[in-house]
């Protein structure tokens, strides 16, 4: 799942209330039971089958639910619109059994179908969806996102009855249940996606107050651009007596700077994140308000192998052998991030890397020389692509003289916001490009799938086959073991191609305020908003 660290939109009238006032608007929120939650970036759109970001699934977790959910401590599966499931002895076939009480926000059962239409939809290839390898598990899936089927009925989704869902998978998956919440796998309304247009197009207008038909906790009450996103409780919710929110405010904030005197002033309960230099003033001075939690996250920087001099593994080797992690960790990041000399964050699933990309000066100098560029000389100004953000900047900068002084090479920073960023990222009009991944699911595939050809969310221009024989073959197999040492074969090749260049590895870093009880540290920073209160002051 992408990560924009940016929070691109002000809250001007907001930040400029005094203080007094601004410490009473966090207060009579929580008296009213309305949560008043940073949330980064102005979401991309609210359409669970083509969104990609972190700020996005904030709102969409209120607004919908899958099959199964989450317990709000261990991310555990529990029973979601599904009451029940069985799966089969060879962990090919899983039978759900749909809650009777389970209905959309305007009244409607959610039936079978509805899951059916909503994966058919996905994989349509008229859609676009960046996600829609997601679905790969079920049988015939991939044939039909890749237009090899045109007909839907042999993908393994079928509904036996009003109630009943049957998933057919072609091999085993052991994380299946928990990629189950992934927002690729939740459901649509079939009715308000066809009244506004056709299955598969991405274009329309049905996830806009007054049109949105969720079956999670909260209903869309109210969207507007670049300042806030309003939810308010869903009374046709099956676990509605569970949740004791009366609302949600998604605040979207233009740089940490704002938001941060925002919660100073009492106008957030929670923030998206945390001014770099300011976690040290919260440790000494504040403790009790700031959290950092662990996150289950890689911060890295994408290489756009499709340029020269980029099509070049050894210079790509070289520039990622000149990042010192570490001294970004200690002297820019300051909050407990772990330089990151592998991809895959540590201990995903039980899985730890053995191969590493640790710093040697000696080495990229070398690597550099021998792809015809000795001392920098003739190589090209190639520029590094980022998403609106103070700490996105420092570190560029930083990694920017680290390339200068070491390989005497120039690269020019190139700034846009996240919606542009995006688009720029997905069409490869870039030469290098901040990235940040967070795991869907708590194992490895979620971090090295991505990077198999033709992968929704791979934008290198980047394949290897021996990696894509690698991951189908993880894919396959059931023993654990033999499982982790296909993944350790497909890292350690990415590692000496990099495509991407790993950084460091992600820490949570929030402001929380104590009127918000229930939220629970976890590595995928999700908190199920049924299982959040707030304590009156």
């Amino acid at each position: 799942m992408r990560y924009p660290i940016a929070l691109l939109a002000s809250l001007v009238l907001l930040v400029g209330c005094g203080r007094e006032r601004g410490r009473m608007a966090v207060d009579q929120a929580a008296k009213d039971g309305i949560l008043l939650l940073g949330n980064g970036a102005e979401p991309k759109g609210l359409d669970p089958h083509l969104v990609t970001g972190v700020s996005e699934h904030n709102i969409l977790s209120a607004l919908l639910e899958g099959l199964v959910a989450e317990d709000p401590r261990t991310l555990e599966p529990v029973p979601g619109a599904a009451e029940s499931w069985e799966v089969s002895a060879d962990g090919l076939v899983y039978t759900f059994r749909l809650r009777a009480d389970a209905r959309w926000s305007n009244g409607d059962p959610v039936v079978a179908a509805d899951f059916v239409f909503s994966y058919q939809r996905m994989l349509s290839p008229g859609l676009g969806a960046e996600y829609a390898y997601m679905l790969y598990p079920l049988k015939n899936a991939r044939e039909y996102n890749e237009g090899k089927l045109a007909d839907f009925a042999p993908v393994g989704a079928t509904a036996a009855d009003e109630r009943t869902l049957v998933l057919e998978l072609h091999h085993p998956v052991p994380y299946f249940l928990p990629m189950l919440n992934h927002y690729s796998w939740w459901p649509v309304h079939p009715p308000t996606i066809l009244a506004h247009g056709a299955i598969d197009d991405p274009r329309t207008a049905w996830t806009r107050p007054g049109s949105f038909v969720g079956n999670g906790p909260f209903v869309l009450a109210a969207w507007q651009t670049n300042r806030k996103i309003v939810v308010t409780r869903n009374p046709h919710y099956w676990d509605a007596r569970t949740v004791t929110l009366a609302g949600i405010e998604f605040l979207a904030i233009d740089n940490t700077e704002t938001e941060e005197r925002a919660f100073r002033n009492g106008q957030l309960h929670i923030t998206y994140s945390v001014p770099l230099h300011r976690v040290a003033r919260y440790q000494e001075k504040q403790p009790d308000l700031l959290r950092l939690d662990p996150y289950l996250g890689t911060y890295f920087y994408r290489f756009n192998c499709t340029r020269k001099p980029l099509d070049d593994a050894r210079v790509r080797r070289a520039l990622a052998l000149t990042i010192n992690r570490e001294q970004i960790c200690r002297a820019i990041l300051k909050a407990g991030q772990q330089p990151a000399f592998h991809f895959t964050p540590p201990n995903t699933g039980g899985y730890q890397s053995e191969t590493s990309l640790v710093e040697d000066l000696d080495e990229a100098r070398r690597l550099l020389a021998e792809a015809g560029y000795p001392g920098g000389e003739g190589f090209p100004e190639l520029r590094l692509l980022y998403n609106t953000s103070e700490a996105h900047k420092v570190i560029a900068e930083a990694v920017q003289q680290m390339w200068r002084t070491a390989l005497g090479i120039s690269i020019v920073l190139d700034n846009q916001e996240w919606k542009v960023y995006l688009d720029s990222v997905r069409r490869m009009d870039y030469d290098l490009a901040r990235a940040a991944w967070i795991g869907d699911y708590n194992d490895p595939n979620s971090f090295l799938d991505m990077w198999v050809k033709d992968g929704g969310n791979n934008r290198t221009g980047w394949s290897h086959e021996e990696y894509d024989r690698r991951i189908a073959a993880a894919a396959r197999e059931r023993d654990p073991a033999a499982r982790f040492a296909h993944f350790q074969e497909a890292e350690a090749l990415l590692l000496r191609e990099v495509p991407v260049a790993p950084v460091y590895f992600y820490v949570r870093s929030m402001l929380i305020r104590p009127h918000v009880q229930g939220w629970h540290p976890n590595i995928l920073d999700h908190h199920p908003y049924k299982h959040v209160s707030l304590a009156i002051p």
